[in-house]
């Protein structure tokens, strides 16, 4: 199987490196925006050779992992120049623009929409894990549009990395992964932003930092160059999501300004439930 990743990050790398334990005889060729990102994957392993967006004419496999503004560019060029029998599918964190966009392509049927729901706060070919997407959720849209036979390649792909399947409406997808994705990672680097501002003038901050702080400010540590066209391309979900987030703090600030304590302690003790919900979810996954 010739497989061709475009973008060699931590989720482009990391499915590399899976592919090839699953399928010893894949031939993986691998194109970044970033030379040193080409270097670092061959240097890595998992990718064979250094490649240019012109190696998806010779692939049985298109994988692309860019940022998702990126892919809106990319993903119908590299459509145009695909095999019939080409399978070409996306990792990206939103699906509704992309899937609009390739609605009237004429090789859409070569084209499956997908998100793993998996990921790390760290970014580039060094990020790239082993077993990342094992026992993870990958969200795939509009799976009717796509070509059966390619499905199953796809589908084989993803049941070799350990990842279950959920079908989702594209435009679901975008407004529940702003509550449960987007909007964490905002609030992750605003509580950066805001501890960063104030440590000006005490230093004693960061040395009073617990694993508290570390896990709520992991995200904080994400690329800014995946997550701003994210929130562009998601841009009225999240604005969604950041009013009702926001009216929440306002509501916890007003009742602190009126010592309603037992009115805090309820609202903490109704959010509890979220053990219950997230029960057997990975604290390093995002």
């Amino acid at each position: 199987m010739n497989v061709f990743v475009i973008g060699l990050g931590l989720i482009g790398g990391s499915m590399a490196l899976d592919i090839k334990t699953s399928n010893k005889e894949a031939n993986i060729v691998g194109f970044d925006a970033n030379e040193a990102h080409m270097e670092e994957a061959v240097s890595i392993g998992f990718i064979d050779r250094k490649g240019t967006l012109e190696d998806a004419k010779e692939a049985d496999v298109v994988i692309v992992s860019i940022p998702v503004n990126v892919s809106l560019e990319v993903i119908p060029k590299v459509l145009d120049i695909v095999k019939d029998d080409t399978l070409v599918f996306d990792v990206g964190s939103t699906k509704a623009n992309i899937c609009t966009a390739l609605e009237n392509h004429p090789k859409r049927r070569n084209f499956l929409a997908a998100h793993p729901i998996a990921g790390t706060e760290f970014s580039g070919p060094k990020a790239a894990i082993r077993g990342l997407y094992t026992g993870k959720t990958n969200i795939v849209c509009e799976v009717e549009k796509t070509a059966f036979k390619l499905q199953e390649r796809g589908f084989k792909i993803f049941n070799d990395l350990g990842m279950r399947i959920r079908y989702m409406d594209p435009k679901a997808h975008d407004k529940h992964i702003a509550y449960v994705s987007h909007l964490s990672h905002i609030s992750s680097f605003m509580l950066g932003k805001t501890v960063i501002e104030k440590e000006k003038n005490e230093r004693d901050i960061f040395d009073m930092a617990g694993s508290g702080f570390e896990s709520t400010v992991r995200l904080a540590k994400s690329s800014p160059a995946m997550w701003s066209p994210i929130f562009e391309q998601n841009k009225e979900n999240v604005i969604e999501t950041l009013e009702e987030y926001i009216a929440n703090l306002q509501k916890f600030k007003e009742l602190m300004q009126q010592d309603d304590y037992n009115a805090i302690y309820k609202e903490m003790a109704d959010t509890n439930r979220i053990k219950e919900i997230l029960k057997g979810i990975s604290i390093k996954t995002s």
